[in-house]
């Protein structure tokens, strides 16, 4: 299993990406913003995504949104392809995911909408915490990507402020943070095997 940053190899994958996330939200009843191929690939195209290849076959998915001129991105569309499911995969692809977006803004505020009671347990695993939407991008575009969610009328009654979904804010470490502790941690172990 190769999960890597999204390029234009993994291009012709971008309709079968579309149409599992949009059959999932379905099976699982749950809202989702639909994305069509074309923005699946622009994602891919622009190395703003994550992709989970076996071989030849599509395995998984999650890409990048960048919002507020860059103050905040989301993570959206994450997706495991059925044979793929309950192996862990979906809290790698959020890992790799998250570690990608550090590397590309490392001010941005990092944040995700879901109702999936499995994405919020990975979620809250990697460091994030619910929030209200007020903590999260005011860019109305974000908030016009999700016309095509069931639930989008919620979201208009409540001028925004709230939904089905639950927002969701990184507040672990950064990869720098992660970085310095890793330094110490190795050099104190160091430290022990040497005394």
């Amino acid at each position: 299993m190769d999960i890597t940053i999204a390029d234009s190899r993994h291009i012709h994958f971008s309709a079968a990406i579309s149409q599992e996330i949009d059959t999932s939200a379905k099976v699982r009843g749950t809202g989702i913003a639909r994305r069509t191929p074309a923005y699946i690939a622009s994602k891919i195209e622009n190395q703003q995504a994550i992709i989970a290849v076996d071989k030849d076959k599509i395995a998984g998915f999650c890409y990048i949104e960048v919002w507020g001129q860059g103050r905040y991105l989301a993570h959206s569309g994450l997706i495991v392809f059925p044979a793929y499911r309950g192996k862990g995969l979906a809290k790698a692809i959020k890992e790799k995911t998250l570690i990608h977006s550090q590397k590309c803004y490392p001010t941005a505020k990092i944040f995700g909408i879901t109702t999936g009671k499995a994405v919020m347990k990975i979620n809250s695993q990697l460091g994030y915490k619910p929030v209200h939407f007020s903590e999260l991008t005011d860019d109305i575009e974000f908030w016009n990507g999700c016309q095509s969610c069931k639930n989008y009328d919620v979201l208009i009654r409540t001028q925004r402020s709230m939904c089905l979904c639950t927002g969701m804010l990184y507040q672990g470490p950064s990869l720098e943070e992660k970085k310095q502790k890793s330094k110490w941690k190795q050099l104190f172990s160091t430290k022990k095997i040497n005394q």
